[in-house]
């Protein structure tokens, strides 16, 4: 009987504290299903950030929650843009349905948006990304031309990464190179560098694209392990084009 108490007095706990704090019921029913595992994540997803409020916690009560609930932003997206259809919260919809994969969404809410603002830095490289997802090289490029025409705001390393992605799939690789080459070391994350390391090992430059590998696995041994399942994914690219595991 004690040993019953204490396994399920943590996620009792944790019900109090959904019930306090005004939280959104579906945690209680985790907590009744899931019990001491329940607790376990809700303390992970909604007290560690509580508790310690730096962008690594909010980070990992963020990843947790859309592990419970992947498509909540892009409800909440949709509702808030059928309730005030403007732009910022269109873009909003934009972002949730790209970070969900939805690709083709996510094109056609960044066109609508640039049917208005056509000048728009946000909504042009939104458009292009989500070009350059689809496989439509040459649509993103005229997107990525229009933003670099507005001078420094299209000039920045996460343009010149688009770039060279838009360039890789035109086939033109030289203009790829120097592009990948500008963005591989001044874009955060991992992903340019792997795309680099990717596209020298597409066009036989196999050494250059090992050394681009190594400091990629020297870069992801520093990033914190809660946080390193998305940066794993870009250094399993690189190895994937240099037929590693």
């Amino acid at each position: 009987m004690i040993f019953l108490i204490l396994t399920y007095l943590p996620a009792l706990l944790c019900g109090i504290h959904v019930v306090r704090t005004g939280r959104e019921m579906y945690w209680l029913w985790i907590l009744v299903i899931a019990g001491p595992l329940g607790a376990l994540i809700y303390f992970c997803a909604v007290i560690v950030p509580e508790l310690a409020g730096g962008r690594t916690a909010r980070g990992i009560g963020k990843a947790a929650r859309q592990t419970l609930d992947p498509e909540r932003d892009y409800r909440n997206a949709l509702q808030a843009l059928e309730d005030t259809p403007t732009i910022g919260n269109r873009m909003k919809v934009a972002h949730a349905a790209a970070a969900l994969g939805r690709w083709q969404d996510a094109e056609a809410q960044w066109a609508l948006c640039g049917s208005q603002w056509d000048d728009d830095p946000a909504i042009l490289m939104g458009h292009a990304e989500a070009l350059l997802e689809l496989g439509r090289y040459d649509d993103a490029l005229k997107q990525l031309e229009k933003l670099r025409a507005l001078g420094r705001e299209g000039q920045t390393p996460q343009v010149a990464l688009a770039f060279g992605r838009a360039y890789e799939g035109l086939g033109r690789s030289a203009e790829a190179d120097d592009a990948y080459h500008f963005a591989a070391d001044r874009v955060p994350g991992l992903e340019a560098g792997a795309r680099y390391v990717a596209f020298m090992a597409k066009t036989g430059r196999r050494a250059d694209a090992e050394i681009g590998f190594a400091e990629i696995e020297r870069r992801l041994g520093k990033i914190a392990s809660p946080l390193r399942g998305e940066a794993r994914q870009w250094r399993d690219l690189a190895a994937r084009a240099l037929g590693r595991d």
